[in-house]
């Protein structure tokens, strides 16, 4: 009784914690000040004031440096800072839903799709573009959305969505998908190599139409999330007490997950397969602004935001001239840190 008391205390449609405000807008002020660090990494570093000046804050830049920072850095930190939002508040949610601090984006079945309709493209040789976005990543977009609709579909029994079917058809499903894709993989003779690149995620080469194409699902997805923030805090405490609370659990979880999936086949097909940043941050946010998804959700929309930029800019400058793929870099850091931590907090309670 004591729980569901504290809950309705904390889900007041109108709350909002004074000591969130600061933590969000020293998240704010954090990506922006990435961001515009990133923009200095490169092949041709840039001062601050050079990145300001063609950004018209300062003293005007030259044509040259105005084209590096606006049609060549510029939309790849924007393209990173999109997906990491995407992926953050994506895995936020499912964490949520799940009631599983191990949930993320990719367990629905998106990054099956994705990677399943990229191989397809690049081994079939689709060469079709929709303004300056190639056909690789408009099919892994659809090919995310159709398989995620497949495992939502298989979830579904008498009338709704089973948490645990849903699990369990994700990681069936992908599973059959990986062997599908290592078939494709022994077909791509020549492409291979394309295929594994963009598997293991990545910004190169990216413009501002993937931008401009991806972020409106992305924030259509986020709307929809942050709407029914209150509902996946009731969600938590179980169904029956949910729906007593006012709540419609069969409704909610649908298009809780459709906003899920939203904005990650977005993310994965703009970007690649880049794990551990929609598991981390949204695990680490709620250890900081607690579990109330109404927090929660805008501060690891921040957070992912610019745990991509940096990832990103390690990405580019580890191995300069050349960069490796950002879906290493988010490994070899995210999983250490992950299981630190694991052994550092687990004994306490995400959930309550």
């Amino acid at each position: 009784m004591a729980r569901v008391e504290a809950a309705g205390q904390a889900h007041a449609p109108g709350e909002r914690p004074k000591a969130t405000w600061p933590i969000l807008a020293t998240l704010g002020i954090a990506l922006i000040l990435i961001a515009l660090g990133s923009a200095a990494i490169g092949s041709v570093p840039l001062s601050p004031s050079a990145i300001l000046g063609a950004l018209g804050l300062g003293p005007a830049a030259d044509d040259i440096t105005r084209t590096i920072v606006l049609q060549v850095r510029l939309p790849r930190i924007a393209l990173a800072a999109v997906v990491g939002i995407a992926l953050a508040a994506s895995g936020t949610v499912l964490q949520g839903l799940f009631r599983n601090p191990m949930a993320d984006p990719y367990i629905i079945g998106v990054s099956a799709g994705a990677a399943l309709g990229a191989t397809a493209a690049i081994v079939f040789g689709f060469t079709y573009s929709v303004l300056g976005v190639s056909g690789v990543s408009l099919t892994a977009f659809a090919a995310a959305l159709l398989v995620t609709l497949l495992v939502y579909r298989l979830a579904w029994f008498r009338g709704e969505v089973v948490v645990e079917h849903l699990l369990l058809a994700g990681v069936a499903v992908g599973a059959f998908l990986a062997a599908i894709i290592s078939a494709l993989q022994l077909l791509g003779g020549e492409s291979l190599q394309q295929v594994i690149f963009w598997l293991m995620g990545g910004f190169a080469g990216r413009t501002w139409p993937h931008v401009l194409l991806t972020m409106p699902y992305v924030v259509a997805g986020y709307l929809i999330a942050w709407a029914l923030a209150r509902d996946l805090n009731l969600l938590v405490l179980g169904d029956e007490t949910a729906q007593s609370l006012g709540a419609q659990p069969g409704r909610v979880r649908g298009a809780l997950i459709a906003a899920a999936a939203l904005m990650a086949s977005a993310a994965v097909a703009a970007s690649g397969l880049i794990g551990f940043v929609g598991l981390i941050v949204p695990h680490l946010m709620r250890l900081v602004v607690g579990p109330d998804h109404r927090r929660l959700l805008p501060a690891a929309a921040l957070a992912g935001g610019s745990t991509m930029l940096i990832a990103d800019a390690v990405a580019r400058s580890a191995a300069a001239p050349g960069e490796i793929p950002v879906g290493i870099v988010t490994a070899v850091l995210g999983a250490p840190f992950f299981l630190y931590l694991l052994r550092t907090q687990r004994r306490r309670t995400y959930w309550s």
